[in-house]
């Protein structure tokens, strides 16, 4: 077969992919996004994506961004360090590929499911706040209203941000050639000088990436946050949701496009920043 022909051949497996991104991400996000310039009569404004700056989106703006922050330098640190100690088990053994398996599996659990396993689990009623009650007399959980409101969120949304993490830095901790160390060691480097000197600097670009990525999963997620979170609107996501079940909010009833646009404008710098961190540290994996 001729380049030519494997090209074309190419193009056309991936038509199929093309046409879904088409369907289900581009189109809908032009129309959301279009949706806030223009009225209910469908005349163009700029008066829904002025409410932008209102303090109450400022607000949910502000929650969206600690939340995801937090929880983001969280998950990075404890995946990196959980990624530093599978370095010393076997690559091909029965640890690692649990460990990878799971956090494949983990890193996409989210929604009603991840909701419920943490009420059932520290919830009122709870089986940790039961046990703990019962057995040791403590009251830690009792008061499980928190878990209904913004700091309730931070356990959830770490329980798929450390996953990702280590799905995501794995390769570039694996990816420390042995002859740096041992070059290091040969001119009397010392261990400590190895890491501030060699490997923090090459790993720093996967680090940053990493937590990009993180704080872009955080921030974008919904369906964990709108099954613990019925009421009110902390953050972007169900501040959108608000906008589109509301019949008015703000006087705008098209503001969830404005929220919309906000928050892409918001993925697309952090996206960029990912990509150009990823592009300096692919040039120490290969």
């Amino acid at each position: 077969m001729s380049s030519r022909t494997r090209g074309t051949a190419a193009a056309w497996g991936l038509l199929p992919f093309a046409v879904y991104v088409l369907l289900f991400l581009a189109v809908p996000t032009l129309i959301a996004v279009g949706t806030g310039f223009f009225d209910e009569s469908g005349s163009f404004t700029l008066d829904t994506v002025a409410a932008l700056g209102s303090p109450v989106v400022l607000a949910t703006f502000g929650n969206s961004f600690w939340l995801s922050a937090l929880t983001a330098v969280v998950g990075a640190v404890i995946g990196a360090l959980a990624c530093y100690a599978l370095l010393g088990v076997r690559a091909d053994g029965a640890l690692r590929s649990t460990v990878d398996s799971l956090s494949g599996v983990l890193a996409q659990f989210g929604g009603v499911m991840l909701a419920f396993a943490f009420v059932a689990t520290i919830g009122i009623q709870g089986m940790v706040t039961l046990f703990l009650r019962d057995v040791f007399g403590l009251d830690l959980f009792a008061d499980g209203v928190w878990i209904y409101a913004m700091p309730g969120l931070v356990l959830p949304y770490l329980y798929f941000q450390i996953p990702l993490m280590m799905i995501t830095f794995m390769p570039a901790l694996e990816s420390l050639k042995p002859a740096w160390a041992e070059a290091n060691a040969t001119l009397g480097g010392t261990a400590t000088g190895y890491w501030l000197r060699i490997a923090f600097p090459v790993l720093a670009p996967s680090f940053l990436g990493s937590l990009l990525l993180l704080f872009a999963n955080a921030f974008s997620s919904y369906a964990t946050a709108a099954a613990l979170i019925s009421q009110g609107s902390q953050i972007v996501p169900l501040q959108i949701r608000a906008a589109l079940t509301s019949e008015t909010l703000l006087g705008r009833e098209n503001l969830a496009g404005a929220l919309a646009l906000g928050m892409i404008a918001v993925m697309a710098v952090v996206m960029l920043g990912y990509s150009a961190l990823q592009s300096r540290a692919v040039r120490w994996q290969r």
